[in-house]
């Protein structure tokens, strides 16, 4: 039996018009002004630049190309979301205290079947980005499909313009949306490197939860120095 490849669909009329638009937009009068006036060139190193105008155009042409191509990669690693979801922060949260009230929570329910004592207020107190009170964030689960890195996962949200929430991310979806993360599957709310806990051996640690098919749920840790399979999702934060 001969198996048909199904070839993906042309660029529209009007997604060309957008990419074409976010470049005029990119390098309109005002920018390119900015950007000289940062530069502050002197008189001759402007002649420079004039004089060698078509090596200019070349390598600008260039640049824009493997840009281009950069940014289009789809990284078939990952899946599409397997849903999404709205989180909105209580207007009393408190960022210093809030994955500890949650873990006070969730561990006196019969449905917790695990809590890593590590996974703390003080431990994580680095996140990028602190949740806003009463602000209303979108949050997607994206799943690995094959074995990834750490960067490669960090790579995937930068891609969806992800906000780095950590662990106290990782905490309010679990408690207010429970019920919208896969089961059977580890959910990973990742952050930089720098903003992670780092233990007495030195790995730096990722707050995960596990949905058990039985209705169990384990709060635990992972390591951003080892690789995630598909036995794993993303937890990203977006803005609205």
């Amino acid at each position: 039996m001969t198996t048909q490849i199904t070839q993906p669909e042309v660029m529209t009329d009007e997604q060309r018009k957008q990419i074409r638009r976010l470049f005029e937009d990119g390098f309109s009068a005002k920018n390119l002004n900015d950007i000289l006036d940062a530069l502050g060139f002197s008189k001759e190193e402007a002649q420079e630049v004039i004089e060698k105008g078509d090596l200019l155009q070349a390598d600008s042409k260039t640049f824009t190309t493997e840009l281009l191509k950069k940014l289009a990669v789809v990284d078939k690693r990952f899946g599409p979301a397997l849903v999404e979801f709205d989180v909105t922060v209580p207007l009393d949260y408190d960022h210093d205290k809030f994955i500890d009230q949650a873990g006070k929570e969730v561990r006196k329910l019969k449905t917790t079947y695990y809590y890593n004592d590590d996974l703390t207020s003080e431990n994580f107190a680095k996140a990028t980005n602190k949740l806003i009170p009463g602000k209303t964030y979108r949050a997607k689960i994206i799943p690995i499909l094959e074995t990834v890195t750490s960067a490669d996962c960090m790579n995937m949200l930068r891609k969806q313009r992800a906000i780095l929430v950590g662990g106290q991310g990782l905490m309010l979806a679990q408690s207010t949306n429970a019920d919208k993360f896969p089961i059977d599957k580890w959910t990973v709310s990742f952050d930089e490197k720098e903003a992670l806990w780092k233990d007495s051996v030195g790995d730096h640690r990722v707050p995960i939860v596990y949905r058990r098919s039985d209705g169990d749920w384990r709060f635990s840790l992972g390591d951003f120095e080892l690789v995630w399979d598909a036995g794993h999702c993303l937890l990203c934060f977006c803005d609205k």
